[in-house]
């Protein structure tokens, strides 16, 4: 479950305008649509303000740890005080806040899952239902009041009692009956032989023990024998009753014990209200958070506890089988024909999901958007991990007309096998996920199985990667710079910049770092940090020697693609004063095919920033994007340096003199030797950068050569 943030300004009460904007709509909404079906003696104004402030308080709770079942619950109670607000209130009240909190802003910006809110609807539910009960409790008892002074009176004026208590009986929706000392039914009215399917003349000598489910009767007996013997004058119990067609009523019982002139016991006044509806309710509304409301099949929360206790019931021979599943290209689905077409296909994938597995003993869940689970509890005939997912992959691609569309999706799935009753559940679904994304690396319609050595070292990464930010803001990474050096007599042709991570376990190099970055999006901010601690150094190198090497920064495909890339680089550039022919902006020649890339480069080429492209493969398509984009230079990845033999050779011998025709210099990556600069120095090469030239070096101790 995702938890709020607990120093979040929602957990304070402060709320900013748009979420206040929002929490006001919602109030509305919620009044409107409980002033329809409740009597609430309240103006629209003074509805609207209540409904606000318990709207206020629900969110306050929802924010704070640990949640406060019984706050939400009182809330409820609140809402049911404002005036007659019955079931069809409550209906209403959990369809607007169901909606409509998760969409608030300073919910989302708090991290309040969905399993967060479906607790607050239940719990808000259990307010009213407890509120209605007492109500109805207290209802009953002003009504017992009345019956016991018509029967009192009765010893005296027989009579006009009796008129009484067919006038309170008669009207009463509640089912009233006097009852005797030994349980039997001396009198009833209409609405107890409505409620359990018999007529008051049927009812009349029965045996009210005789009505209640066997399982409960002795509760009652006793408690009424416990009255007559000298106990409280009135119980209540919740109860169940035997309809005449064998079902079960559930119902609140109201016993009054009734005296003599004489002060001795010698009948009992029962009052008993039908709580079917609501016990139907409440169950109905516990589905629903239990439940994905599109496709009927169990939502993420109700999974979680199913896996729980699936994996502990495992049979030890064969385990469980966890399948992870992410439809492909379902984005695309939604984008083109709209996203009813695209519920309406998830509707389709969750009936033949079912229909596939209809046989095992599995769950099948949808857990959050184009995401589903299936939990197969393994036996000795259950197919393995590779024959379902091929069967999963294979009825899923069977087109399916939606609106019309002939649809067919493919679903990259994850999959990780438990076999230990003492696996935690929430690291096997984790380990699925992790397996998942893996599966959907640069392919589609595939599936992975868990890796233990791999997924270790894939957690380990992640966990690099989203420190980042933390050892960034401690002043962790900073900022090196590697030379850039002629081959032709070694002098420097400029500076790279680079970023350092230092870690007690070791440097993390600038790759890595740039790898992390790139898979989190830090790579934005953290690369815009880069150019501008780089650029300011140069330019005081230059103010202070009255030149300096030009900065070189190779852009991740990720900042390619950027809509704020020439923002950034402007914005660095104005703030250090360095001359935009002082940097060289390389760019992913792979990131080209993307057109905000190739926006980019020719943007930042006309403000006067050289530009370059790196992991040049020395093929003739790269060439072709060289001369189309006016670059003034290609950089040769290090992975090509060193690949020997005669067909590297002889293509890059081509290769170089016609860039060098095209006006476009050569510089090479990654070279680590004497040999290999001498190679690609007489191969005709500019510039080279790689061990071979010395580590990066931090400002202070960068080389003065030029």
């Amino acid at each position: 479950m995702s938890q709020p943030h607990p120093e979040s300004d929602a957990a304070h009460g402060q709320v900013s305008p748009d979420g206040a904007r929002a929490r006001e709509l919602l109030a509305r909404t919620w009044a409107y649509r409980l002033s329809g079906v409740a009597m609430i003696p309240l103006s629209r104004e003074e509805l609207d303000r209540e409904l606000r402030e318990r709207l206020d308080e629900l969110c306050a709770v929802l924010v704070r740890d640990p949640f406060d079942a019984a706050a939400v619950e009182r809330i409820g109670e609140q809402v049911v005080a404002l005036g007659h607000v019955a079931e069809d209130g409550l209906r209403r009240t959990a369809e607007v806040l169901g909606k409509g909190l998760p969409a608030l802003p300073e919910l989302q910006r708090a991290d309040v899952g969905a399993d967060r809110i479906a607790l607050a609807v239940g719990a808000l539910a259990t307010g009213f239902l407890t509120a209605n009960r007492r109500a109805v409790f207290e209802q009953q008892e002003r009504m017992q009041l009345s019956l016991l002074k018509a029967v009192r009176d009765a010893k005296w004026h027989l009579k006009e009692s009796e008129t009484r208590f067919e006038e309170v009986a008669t009207s009463s929706a509640s089912g009233i009956a006097v009852v005797d000392l030994d349980g039997r039914l001396v009198r009833t009215n209409g609405a107890i032989g409505d409620i359990l399917g018999r007529t008051a003349a049927e009812l009349t000598g029965t045996s009210l023990f005789d009505l209640v489910h066997p399982d409960t009767v002795g509760m009652l007996r006793q408690a009424m024998r416990a009255a007559v013997e000298g106990g409280q004058d009135r119980l209540r119990q919740s109860q169940r009753l035997l309809r005449d067609n064998g079902d079960v009523a559930r119902i609140s019982l109201t016993a009054s014990l009734l005296r003599d002139a004489d002060g001795a016991p010698s009948h009992f006044v029962v009052v008993v209200e039908d709580g079917t509806e609501l016990v139907l309710l409440r169950n109905e509304l516990n589905r629903q958070a239990l439940h994905d409301v599109l496709t009927g099949l169990p939502n993420r929360q109700f999974f979680s506890t199913h896996l729980e206790s699936a994996v502990r019931r495992a049979d030890p021979a064969h385990g469980v089988t966890l399948l992870h599943l992410d439809l492909d290209a379902f984005g695309m689905v939604c984008g083109s024909l709209g996203r009813r077409a695209g519920e309406l296909l998830l509707v389709q994938v969750a009936q033949r999901l079912k229909s596939l597995l209809a046989r095992e003993k599995a769950m099948i869940a949808r857990l959050d958007g184009d995401e589903f689970a299936i939990l197969v509890e393994n036996t000795a005939t259950t197919p393995d991990a590779a024959t379902i997912a091929a069967a999963v992959n294979r009825r899923l691609t069977e087109p399916v007309q939606v609106d019309g569309h002939g649809l067919a999706v493919s679903a990259s799935i994850g999959v990780a096998l438990g076999t230990s009753p003492d696996q935690d559940p929430a690291e096997l679904l984790r380990a699925a996920d992790q397996a998942l994304r893996r599966a959907k690396t640069g392919r589609r319609g595939q599936w992975e199985l868990v890796d233990p050595s791999r997924d270790a070292a894939d957690r380990a990464a992640h966990a690099l990667a989203v420190g980042m930010a933390g050892a960034w803001e401690q002043g962790r990474i900073t900022v090196r710079y590697r030379p850039v050096v002629r081959l032709a007599d070694g002098g420097l042709a400029g500076v790279e910049a680079v970023l350092h991570w230092e870690r007690p376990e070791g440097a993390v190099p600038h790759e890595r770092c740039v790898a992390l970055a790139e898979s989190t999006g830090f790579i934005l901010p953290l690369g815009e940090w880069l150019l501008g601690v780089a650029a300011g150094q140069v330019q005081w190198w230059r103010q202070r020697d009255g030149s300096a090497p030009p900065l070189v920064l190779a852009l991740t495909a990720h900042q390619a693609v950027d809509a704020d890339l020439v923002s950034r680089v402007v914005r660095a550039l104005d703030r250090t004063g360095l001359p935009a022919d002082r940097l060289v902006i390389g760019m992913p020649v792979g990131a080209l095919a993307v057109p905000e890339a190739a926006d980019n480069l020719d943007v930042l080429t006309e403000t006067g920033v050289r530009t370059a492209l790196e992991d040049f493969a020395l093929g003739p398509d790269d060439l072709a994007a060289a001369r189309e984009h006016g670059v003034g230079s290609v950089r040769v990845p290090g992975r090509l340096v060193d690949l020997p033999g005669r067909a590297l050779a002889e293509h890059a011998v081509a290769l170089v003199p016609a860039l060098r025709e095209a006006g476009i210099e050569v510089a090479v990556d990654g070279v680590a030797t004497a040999e290999q600069a001498a190679w690609w120095r007489d191969a005709g090469a500019d510039r080279a950068t790689g061990p071979h030239f010395g580590p990066d070096h931090p400002a202070g101790g960068f080389p003065s050569r030029r």
